[in-house]
């Protein structure tokens, strides 16, 4: 069995404010100390149930986060940007299933620490196929078109309700429970880790059992995106095959997750541009 871990940073204990997420904040030393030592957590689990080999990609903002000498030194790891997958880069049909952790809740979600879907200064709103689409969703849609089922998602509460309501019976691990988007109730980062390494352990022993479903929406997919504002939207309908729905929404008919999250990353890369 090898396992799949992607790492986030919003959804990590202790993790509240922007500032804590910027290479340039006062706090990012910190978070990414916690961070790492929840990677940790979730490699330590996979391995106490069985796991071969591990692979963790860094999957926060310029994705240079995770503390690579504190890195547990049997798991791999993908850090740096730009990559063509995004935050599951590297995901591939050997592994036996994919472990999100420190992820964090979709774009208007409410009471979510930290709420957004890749890049919240350009993207509104995700939806596919109609329904709201968070990292969560998008992420597992790649893993489910490979034949690879999520097992674990980690993150304050809204995250993890959101995860069951997508994906259906899988292991969880809330570390907090937002008040507002800035402010959260915590487990001690210790305890949390505890938990973390708890539900990955879990996660990997159901993957063996065959306890998981891939993700897999309905082909084609049709994504629709809210822009931050009509500059966004003008250029994101640079890509070929966008449709203007109105001054800010694009949409897009994706033959498979694979295209759609391509697709998606380059509207948001276009979209940034025009950030002033």
């Amino acid at each position: 069995m090898q396992v799949y871990i992607s790492v986030d940073m919003e959804g990590v204990a202790g993790v509240v404010h922007v500032d804590q997420t910027r290479r340039t904040g006062h706090d990012y030393s910190q978070a990414r100390k916690w961070m790492t030592a929840e990677a940790n957590a979730a490699i330590a689990g996979a391995f106490d149930a069985g796991a071969t080999a591990v692979l963790v990609n860094d999957s926060h903002g310029d994705m240079r986060n995770l503390l690579l000498d504190e890195l547990d030194p049997r798991a791999e790891v993908i850090s740096g940007s730009l990559k063509p997958q995004s935050m599951v880069q590297g995901i591939a049909p050997e592994f036996g299933v994919a472990l999100f952790v420190g992820y964090h809740a979709g774009a208007r979600s409410r009471a979510g620490i930290l709420d957004h879907t890749y890049y919240g200064a350009v993207v509104a709103r995700c939806r596919v196929g109609g329904r709201d689409f968070s990292e969560t969703a998008l992420n597992a849609a790649v893993c489910g078109m490979l034949g690879i089922p999520v097992g674990l998602v980690t993150g304050d509460a809204t995250t993890c309700s959101q995860a069951i309501a997508l994906l259906g019976d899988v292991e969880t691990a809330v570390v907090k429970d937002a008040i507002t988007r800035y402010a959260a109730r915590h487990l001690p980062p210790a305890k949390a880790r505890e938990r973390i390494r708890e539900a990955a352990t879990r996660a990997v022993r159901r993957a063996r059992q065959g306890e998981f479903k891939p993700f897999l929406p309905k082909a084609p997919l049709e994504l629709e995106v809210e822009f931050a504002n009509s500059a966004c939207a003008d250029a994101a309908e640079l890509v070929p095959g966008s449709r203007r729905h109105d001054g800010v929404t694009l949409g897009y008919t994706a033959p498979d997750a694979g295209i759609l999250l391509r697709v998606f990353r380059a509207w948001i890369l276009l979209a940034s541009t025009t950030l002033v």
